[in-house]
């Protein structure tokens, strides 16, 4: 989770998690400054610690998950300029995660893992690394095995599409550490979608064979695309306290970009019934409830080793 991105000539103040300057390094991250530091904390008046948590949970989770699956396509990317881009992707996801999951933790520490004594691992990391699958609660879409490179480039489209609209509004939030970290998503995130969506249309108007691999991994991903906008209570108490955004309201807009590219590239939007959430207790369950593909388990179950295996290790 400690990984430092940042542009030449700039400093980021509070999202700069750069080393401290000595040389001891924790094997999970110690040795790096609070991802908040700087920032106020403090949970606004009138709004439940508890839903301003789950909900930063909700959109880290989003983000700690597509960027363990972006990471996956390191060194196997069609080219090299590919394989930087959807590694730098995957770092700035990873950043939002971080600054998310330390947002929930300072909101709520409740729901921090509890690790044995002495271990190094900050509230972060504990979140990240000693959660088992069903204590998630990204969608659904983030956690699929990657296919074939249109299969990435069409998620991590329709991923950026929801989140970068979900990221304005969230940028007026009440909450100054949400509208902090969706300031700074915004500039991330538009650069992800503009990325899959020239890359989308270059696929869809290339070869006869980049054209079919797109279509059928629109196909494929189109299916999960009604979760992204589904309200969840979480979301909608957050929103009504003004921390959040219920992303119902941004289908509207997220549905118009999606079929101006469409219509651009020649691509008809596939007509398929959308995933149903699993039935539990008599209602139907999606990510947000903690409910998953296997899928989830698999990649938690390789991303998470080593923390697991050393609670206490260090460098």
């Amino acid at each position: 989770m400690s990984i430092h991105t940042h542009h030449e000539g700039e400093h980021e103040s509070a999202y700069d998690v750069g080393l401290l300057g000595n040389d001891a390094h924790w094997a999970f991250g110690t040795s790096f400054e609070d991802p908040l530091a700087g920032v106020d904390t403090t949970v606004p008046d009138g709004v439940d610690p508890g839903t301003l948590a789950a909900y930063s949970l909700m959109l880290g989770d989003d983000a700690l998950v597509l960027s363990h699956r972006l990471s996956e396509w390191c060194s196997r990317a069609p080219d090299l300029e590919e394989d930087i881009a959807l590694a730098n992707i995957a770092l700035d996801l990873l950043g939002q995660a971080r600054l998310l999951l330390a947002r929930a933790a300072a909101a709520d520490p409740t729901l921090v893992p509890a690790l044995p004594t002495g271990s190094p691992v900050p509230a972060e990391d504990a979140l990240a690394f000693f959660r088992g699958d069903r204590e998630l609660r990204n969608v659904r879409m983030a956690e699929l095995p990657n296919g074939d490179f249109a299969e990435t480039v069409t998620r991590v489209l329709l991923l950026s599409v929801q989140r970068l609209a979900v990221l304005q509004r969230l940028s007026r939030s009440r909450d100054a550490v949400l509208a902090a970290v969706a300031a700074k998503g915004v500039k991330e995130v538009t650069y992800h979608r503009d990325f899959a969506g020239r890359w989308f249309l270059t696929l869809a108007q290339g070869t006869e064979e980049s054209h079919r691999r797109l279509v059928a991994a629109l196909a494929g991903l189109m299916p999960w695309w009604d979760e992204l906008f589904t309200t969840h209570p979480v979301e909608a108490e957050a929103a009504a306290a003004g921390v959040g955004v219920d992303p119902a309201t941004v289908r509207a807009e997220a549905d118009l970009v999606l079929d101006h590219l469409l219509a651009t590239s020649g691509v008809e939007r596939p007509q398929v019934r959308p995933r149903a959430g699993v039935r539990v207790d008599g209602q139907p369950r999606t990510g947000r409830d903690g409910v998953h593909t296997e899928a989830l388990s698999r990649m938690l179950a390789e991303m998470q080793s080593v923390a697991r295996a050393h609670p206490l290790g260090r460098w």
